[in-house]
Protein backbone atom coordinates (compact mmCIF):
# COMPACT_ATOMS: atom_id res chain seq x y z
CA UNK A 1 0.00 0.00 0.00
CA UNK A 2 1.15 3.83 -0.98
CA UNK A 3 1.19 6.43 1.38
CA UNK A 4 1.30 9.96 1.10
CA UNK A 5 5.05 11.45 0.07
CA UNK A 6 6.51 14.65 1.87
CA UNK A 7 6.77 16.13 -2.16
CA UNK A 8 5.71 19.59 -2.10
CA UNK A 9 5.98 18.76 -6.23
CA UNK A 10 2.61 19.76 -7.83
CA UNK A 11 3.64 19.82 -11.18
CA UNK A 12 2.66 16.82 -13.86
CA UNK A 13 5.28 13.83 -13.87
CA UNK A 14 7.28 13.55 -16.97
CA UNK A 15 4.72 10.52 -17.78
CA UNK A 16 1.94 13.21 -17.84
CA UNK A 17 3.77 15.95 -20.45
CA UNK A 18 2.11 19.08 -19.83
CA UNK A 19 -1.93 19.37 -20.38
CA UNK A 20 -3.04 17.17 -22.02
CA UNK A 21 -6.22 18.41 -24.51
CA UNK A 22 -8.89 17.91 -21.85
CA UNK A 23 -6.57 19.42 -18.90
CA UNK A 24 -6.28 18.94 -15.80
CA UNK A 25 -8.22 20.93 -12.80
CA UNK A 26 -5.41 23.12 -12.07
CA UNK A 27 -2.29 22.47 -10.42
CA UNK A 28 -2.24 19.23 -8.57
CA UNK A 29 -2.17 19.00 -4.91
CA UNK A 30 1.55 16.71 -3.40
CA UNK A 31 -0.93 14.08 -2.44
CA UNK A 32 -2.52 13.65 -5.85
CA UNK A 33 0.32 14.13 -8.20
CA UNK A 34 2.22 11.02 -5.68
CA UNK A 35 -0.95 8.69 -6.57
CA UNK A 36 -0.67 10.21 -10.37
CA UNK A 37 3.13 8.63 -10.30
CA UNK A 38 2.12 5.42 -8.62
CA UNK A 39 -0.75 4.48 -11.02
CA UNK A 40 1.16 5.30 -14.43
CA UNK A 41 4.38 3.35 -12.76
CA UNK A 42 2.02 0.26 -11.96
CA UNK A 43 -0.38 0.83 -15.28
CA UNK A 44 -3.08 -1.80 -13.76
CA UNK A 45 -6.38 -2.50 -14.88
CA UNK A 46 -7.75 -2.22 -11.13
CA UNK A 47 -6.55 0.36 -8.69
CA UNK A 48 -8.00 1.92 -5.52
CA UNK A 49 -7.27 5.27 -3.77
CA UNK A 50 -8.55 5.92 -0.28
CA UNK A 51 -8.46 9.77 0.35
CA UNK A 52 -9.83 11.16 3.31
CA UNK A 53 -12.93 13.21 2.63
CA UNK A 54 -12.52 16.67 1.29
CA UNK A 55 -9.06 15.97 0.17
CA UNK A 56 -9.33 15.74 -3.71
CA UNK A 57 -10.67 12.75 -5.05
CA UNK A 58 -12.77 14.04 -8.10
CA UNK A 59 -10.04 16.14 -9.01
CA UNK A 60 -6.89 13.19 -8.86
CA UNK A 61 -9.54 10.53 -10.87
CA UNK A 62 -10.33 13.08 -13.66
CA UNK A 63 -6.60 13.82 -14.09
CA UNK A 64 -6.02 10.27 -14.43
CA UNK A 65 -8.77 9.70 -16.76
CA UNK A 66 -7.66 12.45 -18.85
CA UNK A 67 -4.37 11.19 -19.02
CA UNK A 68 -6.04 7.50 -20.52
CA UNK A 69 -7.85 8.74 -23.08
CA UNK A 70 -5.32 11.12 -24.54
CA UNK A 71 -2.94 8.27 -24.43
CA UNK A 72 -5.46 6.57 -26.23
CA UNK A 73 -5.32 3.39 -23.22
CA UNK A 74 -9.43 3.97 -22.76
CA UNK A 75 -11.97 5.44 -25.14
CA UNK A 76 -14.95 6.14 -23.20
CA UNK A 77 -15.25 6.89 -19.32
CA UNK A 78 -17.86 5.65 -16.80
CA UNK A 79 -18.54 7.18 -13.78
CA UNK A 80 -20.68 5.27 -11.18
CA UNK A 81 -21.59 7.55 -8.13
CA UNK A 82 -23.93 6.78 -5.00
CA UNK A 83 -26.79 9.46 -5.68
CA UNK A 84 -28.24 11.59 -8.49
CA UNK A 85 -26.90 14.38 -7.07
CA UNK A 86 -23.59 13.36 -7.43
CA UNK A 87 -23.63 12.01 -10.38
CA UNK A 88 -24.32 15.24 -12.17
CA UNK A 89 -21.63 16.84 -9.61
CA UNK A 90 -19.52 14.80 -11.72
CA UNK A 91 -20.33 15.22 -15.06
CA UNK A 92 -19.96 19.12 -13.94
CA UNK A 93 -16.34 18.77 -12.41
CA UNK A 94 -15.29 16.80 -15.63
CA UNK A 95 -16.72 19.44 -17.99
CA UNK A 96 -14.67 22.03 -16.43
CA UNK A 97 -11.80 20.22 -17.96
CA UNK A 98 -13.01 19.22 -21.37
CA UNK A 99 -14.31 15.69 -20.53
CA UNK A 100 -18.03 15.52 -21.36
CA UNK A 101 -19.90 12.98 -19.43
CA UNK A 102 -24.29 12.08 -20.08
CA UNK A 103 -25.50 12.41 -16.13
CA UNK A 104 -28.87 11.49 -17.57
CA UNK A 105 -28.08 8.51 -19.80
CA UNK A 106 -30.54 5.24 -19.24
CA UNK A 107 -29.95 3.15 -22.27
CA UNK A 108 -29.16 2.77 -25.80
CA UNK A 109 -26.19 4.60 -27.35
CA UNK A 110 -24.24 7.34 -26.13
CA UNK A 111 -24.45 10.74 -28.04
CA UNK A 112 -20.93 11.08 -30.01
CA UNK A 113 -20.68 14.50 -28.36
CA UNK A 114 -20.13 12.58 -24.92
CA UNK A 115 -16.85 10.78 -23.78
CA UNK A 116 -18.70 8.83 -21.66
CA UNK A 117 -21.75 8.50 -18.95
CA UNK A 118 -22.14 9.32 -15.29
CA UNK A 119 -24.70 6.47 -13.55
CA UNK A 120 -25.54 5.84 -9.85
CA UNK A 121 -25.02 2.30 -8.56
CA UNK A 122 -28.64 1.97 -8.59
CA UNK A 123 -28.67 2.28 -12.04
CA UNK A 124 -26.70 -0.39 -12.79
CA UNK A 125 -28.24 -2.51 -10.82
CA UNK A 126 -30.92 -2.37 -12.57
CA UNK A 127 -29.49 -2.92 -16.12
CA UNK A 128 -25.88 -4.36 -15.61
CA UNK A 129 -26.15 -5.86 -19.26
CA UNK A 130 -26.79 -2.69 -20.46
CA UNK A 131 -23.29 -1.25 -18.89
CA UNK A 132 -22.02 -4.22 -20.02
CA UNK A 133 -22.03 -4.08 -23.46
CA UNK A 134 -21.06 -0.66 -23.56
CA UNK A 135 -18.15 -1.37 -21.81
CA UNK A 136 -17.21 -4.76 -24.15
CA UNK A 137 -17.84 -2.13 -27.23
CA UNK A 138 -15.21 0.37 -26.37
CA UNK A 139 -12.31 0.24 -24.21
CA UNK A 140 -13.71 1.57 -20.58
CA UNK A 141 -12.68 3.29 -17.30
CA UNK A 142 -15.08 2.70 -15.15
CA UNK A 143 -14.43 5.26 -12.07
CA UNK A 144 -16.45 3.53 -8.99
CA UNK A 145 -17.02 6.56 -6.88
CA UNK A 146 -17.58 5.85 -2.79
CA UNK A 147 -17.12 2.17 -3.62
CA UNK A 148 -18.04 0.45 -0.31
CA UNK A 149 -21.64 1.29 -1.64
CA UNK A 150 -21.02 -1.49 -3.92
CA UNK A 151 -21.24 -3.51 -0.90
CA UNK A 152 -24.78 -1.98 0.25
CA UNK A 153 -26.08 -4.97 -1.09
CA UNK A 154 -25.61 -8.28 -2.58
CA UNK A 155 -27.46 -7.31 -5.48
CA UNK A 156 -25.47 -4.04 -6.26
CA UNK A 157 -21.57 -5.69 -5.51
CA UNK A 158 -22.92 -8.38 -8.56
CA UNK A 159 -24.70 -5.94 -10.79
CA UNK A 160 -21.22 -4.31 -10.66
CA UNK A 161 -19.16 -7.03 -11.32
CA UNK A 162 -21.45 -8.17 -13.98
CA UNK A 163 -21.43 -4.75 -15.68
CA UNK A 164 -17.71 -3.93 -15.57
CA UNK A 165 -16.08 -6.95 -14.74
CA UNK A 166 -15.06 -6.44 -19.13
CA UNK A 167 -13.39 -3.00 -18.29
CA UNK A 168 -10.57 -2.27 -19.42
CA UNK A 169 -9.26 -0.06 -16.62
CA UNK A 170 -11.24 0.25 -13.38
CA UNK A 171 -10.14 3.12 -10.56
CA UNK A 172 -12.20 2.74 -7.33
CA UNK A 173 -12.50 5.44 -5.00
CA UNK A 174 -13.18 5.79 -1.33
CA UNK A 175 -12.88 8.26 1.80
CA UNK A 176 -13.81 5.51 4.18
CA UNK A 177 -12.74 1.90 2.64
CA UNK A 178 -14.28 0.15 6.29
CA UNK A 179 -18.06 -1.00 6.27
CA UNK A 180 -20.19 -2.37 9.45
CA UNK A 181 -20.86 -5.52 7.50
CA UNK A 182 -18.83 -8.12 5.54
CA UNK A 183 -20.11 -7.93 1.68
CA UNK A 184 -17.37 -8.26 0.14
CA UNK A 185 -17.01 -5.13 -2.35
CA UNK A 186 -16.21 -5.87 -5.87
CA UNK A 187 -13.04 -5.11 -7.91
CA UNK A 188 -11.16 -4.89 -4.60
CA UNK A 189 -7.95 -6.69 -3.32
CA UNK A 190 -8.08 -8.47 0.69
CA UNK A 191 -5.20 -9.91 1.40
CA UNK A 192 -5.25 -12.25 5.00
CA UNK A 193 -2.94 -10.62 8.41
CA UNK A 194 -1.27 -11.84 10.87
CA UNK A 195 -4.40 -13.30 12.91
CA UNK A 196 -5.77 -14.89 9.40
CA UNK A 197 -8.46 -12.07 8.49
CA UNK A 198 -9.01 -10.78 4.96
CA UNK A 199 -8.64 -7.08 4.90
CA UNK A 200 -8.83 -4.57 1.99
CA UNK A 201 -5.99 -3.40 0.50
CA UNK A 202 -5.66 -0.04 -1.16
CA UNK A 203 -2.60 0.93 -3.65
CA UNK A 204 -2.55 4.55 -2.81
CA UNK A 205 -4.20 5.86 1.18
CA UNK A 206 -4.10 9.74 1.75
CA UNK A 207 -5.34 9.45 5.77
CA UNK A 208 -7.15 12.83 7.36
CA UNK A 209 -3.71 13.04 9.47
CA UNK A 210 -1.58 13.33 6.44
CA UNK A 211 -4.00 15.71 4.75
CA UNK A 212 -4.15 17.57 8.04
CA UNK A 213 -0.51 18.03 8.27
CA UNK A 214 -0.44 19.34 4.36
CA UNK A 215 -3.30 21.71 5.12
CA UNK A 216 -5.86 20.37 2.49
CA UNK A 217 -8.17 19.41 5.52
CA UNK A 218 -9.11 21.82 8.10
CA UNK A 219 -9.19 20.62 12.10
CA UNK A 220 -12.48 19.42 13.47
CA UNK A 221 -13.71 20.74 17.33
CA UNK A 222 -16.26 18.64 18.72
CA UNK A 223 -18.39 19.98 21.02
CA UNK A 224 -20.54 17.27 22.82
CA UNK A 225 -24.12 17.80 24.74
CA UNK A 226 -25.39 16.05 27.11
CA UNK A 227 -28.97 16.24 29.17
CA UNK A 228 -31.76 14.26 30.80
CA UNK A 229 -33.83 12.52 28.84
CA UNK A 230 -37.22 10.78 29.85
CA UNK A 231 -39.36 8.94 27.51
CA UNK A 232 -41.92 6.25 27.62
CA UNK A 233 -40.78 2.32 26.26
CA UNK A 234 -42.84 -0.10 24.00
CA UNK A 235 -43.97 -1.94 27.35
CA UNK A 236 -45.36 1.47 28.66
CA UNK A 237 -42.98 2.40 31.29
CA UNK A 238 -41.54 5.84 31.64
CA UNK A 239 -38.09 5.81 31.66
CA UNK A 240 -35.30 8.84 32.95
CA UNK A 241 -31.73 8.88 32.58
CA UNK A 242 -28.64 11.47 31.81
CA UNK A 243 -27.68 11.35 28.17
CA UNK A 244 -23.67 9.37 27.58
CA UNK A 245 -24.41 7.81 31.23
CA UNK A 246 -23.60 3.21 31.63
CA UNK A 247 -27.14 2.12 29.76
CA UNK A 248 -28.11 -0.93 27.90
CA UNK A 249 -27.78 -0.76 23.71
CA UNK A 250 -32.15 -0.27 23.60
CA UNK A 251 -31.72 2.39 26.46
CA UNK A 252 -28.93 4.59 24.50
CA UNK A 253 -31.04 4.57 21.56
CA UNK A 254 -33.88 5.33 23.21
CA UNK A 255 -32.49 8.24 25.12
CA UNK A 256 -30.45 9.33 21.66
CA UNK A 257 -33.95 9.35 19.74
CA UNK A 258 -34.95 11.70 22.92
CA UNK A 259 -32.66 14.03 22.49
CA UNK A 260 -33.78 14.72 19.20
CA UNK A 261 -37.23 14.95 19.16
CA UNK A 262 -37.88 18.33 17.77
CA UNK A 263 -40.46 18.94 20.76
CA UNK A 264 -37.96 18.50 23.78
CA UNK A 265 -35.36 21.36 24.79
CA UNK A 266 -32.24 19.65 23.97
CA UNK A 267 -32.07 20.07 19.91
CA UNK A 268 -33.81 23.65 20.42
CA UNK A 269 -30.62 24.51 22.72
CA UNK A 270 -28.07 22.80 20.74
CA UNK A 271 -29.23 24.51 17.37
CA UNK A 272 -29.01 27.57 19.51
CA UNK A 273 -25.57 27.15 20.65
CA UNK A 274 -24.48 26.00 16.80
CA UNK A 275 -25.74 28.89 15.14
CA UNK A 276 -23.82 31.00 18.11
CA UNK A 277 -20.90 29.56 17.16
CA UNK A 278 -21.38 29.64 13.52
CA UNK A 279 -21.80 33.48 14.20
CA UNK A 280 -18.33 33.73 15.45
CA UNK A 281 -16.88 31.78 12.78
CA UNK A 282 -18.61 33.85 10.00
CA UNK A 283 -16.88 37.25 11.90
CA UNK A 284 -13.64 35.64 10.09
CA UNK A 285 -15.37 33.91 7.53
CA UNK A 286 -18.51 35.64 6.27
CA UNK A 287 -19.96 33.07 4.23
CA UNK A 288 -19.55 30.65 6.51
CA UNK A 289 -21.90 27.99 6.85
CA UNK A 290 -23.88 25.26 8.37
CA UNK A 291 -25.69 22.19 7.99
CA UNK A 292 -27.81 19.77 10.62
CA UNK A 293 -27.88 16.24 9.36
CA UNK A 294 -31.16 14.73 10.64
CA UNK A 295 -32.57 11.30 10.79
CA UNK A 296 -36.26 11.59 8.70
CA UNK A 297 -38.00 14.05 6.71
CA UNK A 298 -40.18 14.94 9.77
CA UNK A 299 -37.30 15.71 11.65
CA UNK A 300 -35.73 18.00 9.11
CA UNK A 301 -38.48 20.09 8.32
CA UNK A 302 -39.25 20.54 12.14
CA UNK A 303 -35.60 21.05 12.50
CA UNK A 304 -35.73 23.88 10.08
CA UNK A 305 -38.63 26.13 11.22
CA UNK A 306 -36.31 26.07 14.62
CA UNK A 307 -33.29 27.44 13.34
CA UNK A 308 -36.23 30.12 11.41
CA UNK A 309 -37.12 30.95 14.79
CA UNK A 310 -33.45 31.01 16.27
CA UNK A 311 -32.13 33.36 13.11
CA UNK A 312 -35.04 35.02 11.77
CA UNK A 313 -34.29 33.83 8.38
CA UNK A 314 -35.10 30.53 6.54
CA UNK A 315 -32.73 27.16 6.44
CA UNK A 316 -32.33 25.61 3.02
CA UNK A 317 -34.16 22.22 3.35
CA UNK A 318 -33.10 18.93 0.93
CA UNK A 319 -35.60 15.95 1.46
CA UNK A 320 -34.47 14.13 -0.90
CA UNK A 321 -32.55 12.97 -3.97
CA UNK A 322 -34.57 14.67 -6.53
CA UNK A 323 -33.62 17.41 -9.65
CA UNK A 324 -35.14 19.91 -7.07
CA UNK A 325 -32.88 19.07 -4.22
CA UNK A 326 -30.05 18.94 -6.51
CA UNK A 327 -30.52 22.36 -7.27
CA UNK A 328 -30.99 23.73 -3.44
CA UNK A 329 -27.80 22.42 -2.99
CA UNK A 330 -26.12 24.31 -5.31
CA UNK A 331 -28.01 27.43 -4.56
CA UNK A 332 -26.73 27.21 -1.13
CA UNK A 333 -23.41 26.59 -2.33
CA UNK A 334 -22.99 29.92 -4.39
CA UNK A 335 -24.64 31.79 -1.36
CA UNK A 336 -24.25 33.37 1.75
CA UNK A 337 -27.16 31.64 3.94
CA UNK A 338 -26.67 30.45 7.22
CA UNK A 339 -28.43 27.12 7.34
CA UNK A 340 -29.22 24.07 5.14
CA UNK A 341 -31.03 21.07 6.89
CA UNK A 342 -30.88 17.68 5.15
CA UNK A 343 -31.44 14.07 5.75
CA UNK A 344 -28.90 11.96 4.67
CA UNK A 345 -27.96 12.73 0.26
CA UNK A 346 -25.65 15.83 2.28
CA UNK A 347 -23.96 13.29 4.33
CA UNK A 348 -21.26 11.65 1.69
CA UNK A 349 -19.64 13.23 -1.55
CA UNK A 350 -21.62 16.61 -1.67
CA UNK A 351 -19.05 19.46 -2.52
CA UNK A 352 -20.01 22.76 -0.35
CA UNK A 353 -16.51 24.19 0.54
CA UNK A 354 -17.88 26.54 3.24
CA UNK A 355 -19.66 24.48 5.49
CA UNK A 356 -17.97 24.98 8.95
CA UNK A 357 -20.20 23.95 11.40
CA UNK A 358 -22.59 20.81 11.59
CA UNK A 359 -24.87 19.61 14.01
CA UNK A 360 -25.18 15.67 13.93
CA UNK A 361 -28.93 15.53 14.67
CA UNK A 362 -28.79 11.69 13.10
CA UNK A 363 -29.17 8.40 15.02
CA UNK A 364 -27.47 6.61 12.63
CA UNK A 365 -23.88 5.39 14.35
CA UNK A 366 -21.89 3.29 11.90
CA UNK A 367 -18.19 4.95 11.69
CA UNK A 368 -18.57 4.97 7.84
CA UNK A 369 -21.73 7.74 8.06
CA UNK A 370 -20.34 9.58 10.45
CA UNK A 371 -16.83 10.15 9.02
CA UNK A 372 -18.48 10.56 5.54
CA UNK A 373 -20.95 13.63 7.83
CA UNK A 374 -18.19 15.31 9.26
CA UNK A 375 -16.40 15.04 5.52
CA UNK A 376 -18.75 17.44 4.85
CA UNK A 377 -17.41 20.12 7.06
CA UNK A 378 -13.21 19.33 6.79
CA UNK A 379 -12.50 21.02 3.14
CA UNK A 380 -9.75 23.59 3.35
CA UNK A 381 -10.38 26.51 1.53
CA UNK A 382 -7.41 29.35 3.40
CA UNK A 383 -5.08 28.40 6.28
CA UNK A 384 -6.72 28.87 9.39
CA UNK A 385 -10.22 27.50 8.80
CA UNK A 386 -11.58 25.58 12.17
CA UNK A 387 -14.69 23.34 11.50
CA UNK A 388 -16.95 22.72 14.25
CA UNK A 389 -19.48 19.84 14.74
CA UNK A 390 -22.02 19.53 17.24
CA UNK A 391 -22.50 15.89 18.53
CA UNK A 392 -24.97 14.15 21.66
CA UNK A 393 -22.77 12.65 24.26
CA UNK A 394 -22.92 9.01 22.89
CA UNK A 395 -20.24 6.44 23.64
CA UNK A 396 -19.97 5.49 19.78
CA UNK A 397 -19.75 8.92 18.62
CA UNK A 398 -17.28 10.10 21.05
CA UNK A 399 -14.41 7.17 20.14
CA UNK A 400 -15.15 8.50 16.20
CA UNK A 401 -14.25 11.77 17.27
CA UNK A 402 -11.02 10.68 19.00
CA UNK A 403 -10.17 8.21 16.15
CA UNK A 404 -10.78 10.39 13.40
CA UNK A 405 -7.04 9.98 11.98
CA UNK A 406 -7.27 6.22 12.48
CA UNK A 407 -6.37 4.50 8.66
CA UNK A 408 -9.02 1.53 8.35
CA UNK A 409 -9.45 -1.50 5.79
CA UNK A 410 -12.33 -2.93 4.91
CA UNK A 411 -12.32 -6.45 7.48
CA UNK A 412 -14.43 -9.50 5.49
CA UNK A 413 -14.13 -11.68 8.50
CA UNK A 414 -14.89 -11.16 12.58
CA UNK A 415 -11.77 -12.29 14.30
CA UNK A 416 -12.70 -14.91 17.42
CA UNK A 417 -12.75 -11.73 19.74
CA UNK A 418 -14.49 -9.46 18.12
CA UNK A 419 -15.08 -7.57 20.97
CA UNK A 420 -11.15 -6.85 21.86
CA UNK A 421 -10.20 -6.32 18.13
CA UNK A 422 -13.37 -3.65 17.60
CA UNK A 423 -11.85 -0.19 17.84
CA UNK A 424 -15.41 1.17 18.10
CA UNK A 425 -16.92 -1.58 20.81
CA UNK A 426 -14.43 -0.97 23.80
CA UNK A 427 -15.75 2.66 24.91
CA UNK A 428 -19.35 1.35 24.55
CA UNK A 429 -18.71 -2.02 26.57
CA UNK A 430 -16.82 0.14 29.30
CA UNK A 431 -20.23 2.21 29.88
CA UNK A 432 -22.74 -0.72 29.75
CA UNK A 433 -24.08 -1.57 32.95
CA UNK A 434 -23.00 -5.36 33.98
CA UNK A 435 -27.06 -5.38 35.26
CA UNK A 436 -29.12 -5.49 32.41
CA UNK A 437 -32.91 -5.34 32.74
CA UNK A 438 -34.17 -7.15 30.55
CA UNK A 439 -37.96 -6.40 29.44
CA UNK A 440 -40.00 -10.16 29.35
CA UNK A 441 -42.72 -8.14 28.46
CA UNK A 442 -44.56 -9.77 25.12
CA UNK A 443 -48.06 -9.07 23.20
CA UNK A 444 -50.06 -6.28 22.18
CA UNK A 445 -47.64 -3.65 24.78
CA UNK A 446 -44.39 -4.63 22.18
CA UNK A 447 -47.06 -2.79 19.50
CA UNK A 448 -46.75 0.73 21.90
CA UNK A 449 -44.89 3.49 19.52
CA UNK A 450 -42.04 4.39 21.43
CA UNK A 451 -42.48 8.45 23.14
CA UNK A 452 -39.90 10.73 23.84
CA UNK A 453 -41.53 13.01 26.70
CA UNK A 454 -39.13 15.46 27.74
CA UNK A 455 -35.14 16.53 27.59
CA UNK A 456 -32.65 19.17 28.18
CA UNK A 457 -29.14 20.28 27.59
CA UNK A 458 -25.98 20.20 29.20
CA UNK A 459 -22.84 21.78 27.37
CA UNK A 460 -20.27 18.28 28.03
CA UNK A 461 -16.79 18.99 26.78
CA UNK A 462 -14.94 19.90 24.03
CA UNK A 463 -12.75 17.22 21.85
CA UNK A 464 -10.05 18.16 19.60
CA UNK A 465 -6.65 16.57 18.54
CA UNK A 466 -7.28 13.09 21.26
CA UNK A 467 -7.93 15.35 24.00
CA UNK A 468 -10.78 16.77 26.34
CA UNK A 469 -11.82 20.17 27.24
CA UNK A 470 -14.59 21.37 29.18
CA UNK A 471 -16.89 21.40 32.27
CA UNK A 472 -19.96 20.63 32.75
CA UNK A 473 -22.02 24.37 32.12
CA UNK A 474 -26.24 24.88 31.07
CA UNK A 475 -26.43 26.20 27.77
CA UNK A 476 -25.94 29.56 27.73
CA UNK A 477 -23.70 29.76 30.53
CA UNK A 478 -20.55 31.68 30.84
CA UNK A 479 -18.59 28.57 30.37
CA UNK A 480 -19.92 27.32 27.37
CA UNK A 481 -19.59 30.70 25.53
CA UNK A 482 -15.89 30.22 26.51
CA UNK A 483 -15.39 27.82 23.83
CA UNK A 484 -18.83 28.80 21.27
CA UNK A 485 -16.56 32.25 21.25
CA UNK A 486 -13.18 30.39 19.82
CA UNK A 487 -12.59 32.69 16.62
CA UNK A 488 -12.93 31.25 13.32
CA UNK A 489 -9.25 31.66 11.93
CA UNK A 490 -6.79 29.70 13.98
CA UNK A 491 -3.92 27.34 13.57
CA UNK A 492 -4.26 24.25 14.67
CA UNK A 493 -1.78 24.85 17.35
CA UNK A 494 -3.69 27.84 18.72
CA UNK A 495 -6.73 25.93 18.80
CA UNK A 496 -4.49 23.83 21.30
CA UNK A 497 -3.48 26.73 23.09
CA UNK A 498 -6.57 28.36 23.22
CA UNK A 499 -8.60 25.34 24.46
CA UNK A 500 -6.13 24.63 27.40
CA UNK A 501 -6.20 28.29 28.39
CA UNK A 502 -9.79 28.32 28.73
CA UNK A 503 -9.71 24.87 30.31
CA UNK A 504 -7.43 26.54 32.88
CA UNK A 505 -9.51 29.36 33.40
CA UNK A 506 -12.67 27.20 34.48
CA UNK A 507 -10.42 25.11 36.65
CA UNK A 508 -8.75 27.80 38.54
CA UNK A 509 -12.91 29.86 38.74
CA UNK A 510 -13.88 26.31 40.21
CA UNK A 511 -11.38 26.02 42.60
CA UNK A 512 -12.03 29.77 43.57
CA UNK A 513 -8.07 30.33 43.62
CA UNK A 514 -7.46 33.55 41.93
CA UNK A 515 -3.56 32.42 41.58
CA UNK A 516 -4.61 29.17 40.21
CA UNK A 517 -5.44 30.10 36.76
CA UNK A 518 -1.60 31.18 36.18
CA UNK A 519 -0.09 28.02 38.24
CA UNK A 520 -1.67 25.65 35.59
CA UNK A 521 -0.87 27.93 32.39
CA UNK A 522 2.72 28.17 33.95
CA UNK A 523 3.06 23.86 33.99
CA UNK A 524 4.61 22.69 30.87
CA UNK A 525 2.03 21.40 28.37
CA UNK A 526 2.30 17.79 29.57
CA UNK A 527 1.31 18.72 32.69
CA UNK A 528 -1.79 20.60 32.17
CA UNK A 529 -4.98 18.47 33.44
CA UNK A 530 -5.86 17.78 30.05
CA UNK A 531 -6.80 14.18 29.61
CA UNK A 532 -6.63 12.18 26.57
CA UNK A 533 -9.47 10.24 25.29
CA UNK A 534 -7.38 6.59 25.95
CA UNK A 535 -6.59 7.86 29.25
CA UNK A 536 -9.81 8.33 30.34
CA UNK A 537 -11.33 5.37 28.29
CA UNK A 538 -8.01 3.29 31.21
CA UNK A 539 -9.90 4.74 34.21
CA UNK A 540 -13.39 4.34 33.43
CA UNK A 541 -11.93 0.89 32.56
CA UNK A 542 -10.34 0.45 35.82
CA UNK A 543 -13.31 1.44 37.88
CA UNK A 544 -15.90 -0.79 36.14
CA UNK A 545 -13.40 -3.54 36.84
CA UNK A 546 -13.63 -2.65 40.23
CA UNK A 547 -17.29 -2.33 40.68
CA UNK A 548 -17.72 -5.35 38.92
CA UNK A 549 -15.24 -7.26 41.54
CA UNK A 550 -16.63 -5.48 44.25
CA UNK A 551 -19.97 -6.39 43.07
CA UNK A 552 -19.01 -9.85 42.90
CA UNK A 553 -17.89 -9.25 47.13
CA UNK A 554 -20.47 -7.66 48.19
CA UNK A 555 -23.81 -9.14 46.21
CA UNK A 556 -25.08 -5.66 45.19
CA UNK A 557 -26.41 -5.13 41.53
CA UNK A 558 -23.51 -2.99 39.45
CA UNK A 559 -26.25 0.39 39.00
CA UNK A 560 -26.55 0.33 43.13
CA UNK A 561 -22.87 0.46 43.59
CA UNK A 562 -22.15 3.36 40.46
CA UNK A 563 -25.31 5.34 42.15
CA UNK A 564 -23.60 4.96 45.73
CA UNK A 565 -20.32 6.04 44.74
CA UNK A 566 -22.10 9.26 42.29
CA UNK A 567 -23.49 10.15 45.82
CA UNK A 568 -20.99 9.88 48.50
CA UNK A 569 -18.10 11.28 45.72
CA UNK A 570 -20.53 13.55 43.75
CA UNK A 571 -20.32 14.63 39.80
CA UNK A 572 -22.14 13.15 36.84
CA UNK A 573 -22.05 9.44 35.74
CA UNK A 574 -18.59 8.06 34.81
CA UNK A 575 -19.09 8.78 31.09
CA UNK A 576 -19.50 12.37 31.67
CA UNK A 577 -16.88 11.99 34.88
CA UNK A 578 -13.36 14.24 34.59
CA UNK A 579 -10.32 11.98 35.39
CA UNK A 580 -10.00 13.28 38.90
CA UNK A 581 -13.49 12.70 39.56
CA UNK A 582 -13.22 8.79 38.18
CA UNK A 583 -10.32 8.67 40.15
CA UNK A 584 -11.64 9.99 43.21
CA UNK A 585 -14.86 7.18 42.79
CA UNK A 586 -11.35 4.54 42.28
CA UNK A 587 -10.00 5.28 45.63
CA UNK A 588 -13.56 5.06 47.29
CA UNK A 589 -14.24 1.60 45.73
CA UNK A 590 -11.06 0.24 46.79
CA UNK A 591 -11.69 1.84 50.58
CA UNK A 592 -14.94 -0.40 50.57
CA UNK A 593 -13.57 -3.72 49.34
CA UNK A 594 -10.59 -3.62 51.82
CA UNK A 595 -13.46 -2.84 54.59
CA UNK A 596 -14.80 -6.15 53.36
CA UNK A 597 -12.08 -8.14 53.84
Amino acid sequence: MTSSTSSTSHHLSPAFPGRAPWGTAGKLRAWQQAAMDAYLQQQPRDFLAVATPGAGKTTFALTLASWLLHHHVVQQVTVVAPTEHLKKQWAEAAARIGIKLDPDYSAGPVSKEYHGVAVTYAGVGVRPMLHRNRVEQRKTLVILDEIHHAGDSRSWGEACQEAFEPATRRLALTGTPFRSDTNPIPFVEYAEDADGVRRSVADYTYGYGNALGDGVVRPVIFLSYSGNMRWRTKSGDEIEARLGEPMTKDAISQAWRTALDPHGEWIPSVLRSADHRLSEVRKAVPDAGGLVIASDQDSARAYAKLLRQVTGSPATLVLSDDTGASQRIEDFRSSGDRWMVAVRMVSEGVDVPRLAVGVYATTVSTPLFFAQAVGRFVRSRRRGETASVFVPTIPALMTYAHEMEVERDHVLDKPKKAAEDDPYAEEADLLKEAEREQDEDTGEQDQLPFEALESDAVFDRVMYDGAEFGMQAHPGSDEEQDYLGIPGLLEPEQVQTLLQKRQARQIAHSRKKPDAEADLLEMPAERRPVVTHKELLELRKQLNGLVGAYAHQSGKPHGVIHNELRRVCGGPPSAEATAGQIEQRIAKVREWATRMK
